[in-house]
């Protein structure tokens, strides 16, 4: 097949973030849009000559056309294989761990995670690297060079598009394209870490109920296999399971506020146990018992103070993780086990190097992402396992566990407060003022403490000694108490102002209290300190988790 070199004209706004490339449908739509983003990736990569790449998406709108666009221009740039997840279908943490089982060049998943689907809403592209990660931004930031002078892009001619939907190889070009089942090399992963047998027996046992919510994404077809297939839950315990273009006109971001199809039907009557959902592309996840949530910074805390009921991490936990923004919940339950912990900015990247050199095991942010060092993603229906795992080895439910964690270590409320869509030139002015002022702050009086220190978040990261700023405002308060402020990348119109609040209360009558109405002297001090409400116009928050 001839290999065709398109002229085109490069665009200004393709820097990608912690998460890639996330536009509006209709803005990879543009002429050679995708095509220049995607040639951009090719050019800084010497050694995909004859290199293997993992390709695959959470199946929004876009991504059985985008796959085909790329297959062509990866055989054009000399590519030897493309292995493929059936019907384009491969969830993030999928892909990072074919990328290291495959020991591939790297990986290119197509998707905006927890964002809507559709025409009219958001896609993107990420490249994750040969340890199967997201590419660390020393090469984020080399894509982004190459594409402000991209002026052209290689790509196959093809008068017939690839089969996606049939698992074997076929040619194109010199390239051997590979569709594989999606979820099989997956679930071996997960029986070398879990007692499949335990969780089977928990999985079947008439009195145990579980709901996990697919929500329409991704992890609908892994969580069926899984679960319904292997593990023998009853048929049904799984709901909204087919991947949908538009996520069936849901926002697949997995919190009290988008998540109400499973959180509705665990806070009535008649519950089932365990309630858990994933997001748009697998790699978050939501724990519920019945009429109850768990916060995803307990979650985190959870899972490292029951690491020993998992065959694949008893006696080999080495040190955890956390970002800025998340509880200190965790950090309570490293110190009693006498383990490091590490602070990191927003970003998995930031845990892929400290996993890499053997620094830590487990590690989680708060927007319902945790992991270990099993792959370099955050892991959904890990998470899931993992805390069903201990549901089988405690025989206790999941409000018991959380109460264990609160009882052992205080209980860390902790909410974020979302300001979505502000225009970025307000939130950038209004986050850059509070920064201005942070040298005012330490003396202040909050509640019954004082403010202890303010200041820009800085991170060194202790493998390379590389340091990456502006990464968050954290204001400490004598008691432990904390108030983060950052700007989020996630979306892709306007600006995310996140505020973030955390208290410690111990001791009886105080595991039990109203979340908000503690956290109050906090959201006050902060809502006034940054005059949100005149400054923003936003009378209230968007989100609140």
């Amino acid at each position: 097949m001839k290999i065709q070199r398109i002229e085109a004209t490069p665009y200004p706004d393709q820097r990608p973030g912690t998460s890639g490339l996330r536009k509006k449908v209709t803005v990879f739509q543009k002429p050679a849009y995708l095509e220049l983003f995607i040639q951009a990736i090719f050019e800084v990569l010497p050694e995909r000559h004859g290199a293997t790449l993992v390709l695959g998406g959470d199946g929004r709108y876009y991504n059985d056309h985008a796959i085909q666009i790329i297959l062509r221009m990866a055989a054009a740039n000399g590519f030897a294989r493309v292995v493929v997840g059936r019907r384009g279908i491969l969830c993030t943490p999928a892909v990072s761990h074919l990328i290291r089982h495959r020991k591939t060049l790297g990986g290119i998943i197509l998707t905006a995670s927890h964002n809507p689907a559709g025409p009219d809403h958001d896609f993107g592209v990420k490249y994750n690297a040969a340890n199967g990660g997201p590419a660390p931004e020393p090469l984020t930031e080399r894509i982004w060079e190459v594409s402000k002078t991209l002026h052209s892009y290689q790509i196959i001619e093809a008068t017939q598009a690839i089969d996606l939907q049939t698992p074997g190889s076929t040619g194109l070009g010199d390239m051997i394209v590979e569709i594989i089942d999606s979820t099989a090399d997956y679930i071996r992963l997960m029986e070398g870490i879990f007692d499949f047998d335990a969780l089977s027996r928990l999985l079947q046992s008439p009195s145990f109920r579980m709901r996990y919510d697919a929500l329409n994404a991704v992890t609908g077809p892994y969580a069926q296999d899984l679960f319904e297939k292997r593990l023998g839950a009853p048929q049904g315990s799984v709901v909204q399971g087919t991947p949908l273009p538009d996520f069936g006109g849901l926002h697949p971001d997995p919190n009290l506020i988008y998540g109400k199809s499973l959180v509705d039907p665990m806070f009535r009557p008649g519950a089932p146990d365990f309630g858990a959902a994933s997001d748009g592309d697998g790699d978050r996840h939501m724990i519920l018992g019945r009429q109850f949530f768990v916060s995803p910074c307990d979650s985190l805390a959870v899972i490292l103070a029951h690491a020993h009921r998992i065959p694949h991490y008893r006696g080999n936990v080495r040190g955890t993780a956390r970002s800025l923004p998340t509880s200190q919940a965790v950090d309570a339950v490293a110190e009693t086990l006498g383990i490091a912990v590490y602070e990191t900015p927003t970003g998995w990247k930031y845990f892929g190097d400290l996993m890499d050199a053997g620094r830590v095991t487990f590690c989680g942010e708060e927007s319902f992402g945790a992991g270990s060092s099993h792959i370099r993603e955050k892991d959904g229906l890990w998470a899931v396992l993992f805390w069903l795992s201990i549901l089988a080895d405690t025989g206790k439910g999941v409000r018991d566990i959380v109460y264990d964690l609160w009882q052992r270590h205080g209980r860390h409320y902790f909410s974020r407060h979302d300001f979505e869509n502000l225009p970025t030139d307000n939130a950038e002015t209004l986050y850059d003022d509070l920064q201005k002022g942070l040298d005012k702050l330490p003396g202040h009086s909050i509640m019954d403490t004082t403010i202890l220190s303010a200041d820009a978040f800085a991170y060194r990261n202790p493998i390379d000694g590389s340091v990456t700023d502006h990464q968050g405002i954290r204001i400490v308060l004598a008691d432990t108490s904390r108030i983060v402020v950052r700007l989020s990348g996630t979306g892709t119109g306007g600006a995310t102002l996140r505020l973030y609040f955390e208290r410690v209360m111990r001791g009886p009558g105080r595991l039990e209290l109203d979340l908000q109405t503690t956290l109050s002297p906090l959201i006050q001090f902060a809502y006034a300190l940054t005059d949100i409400r005149r400054r923003t116009g936003r009378t209230a928050p968007d989100v609140i988790t």
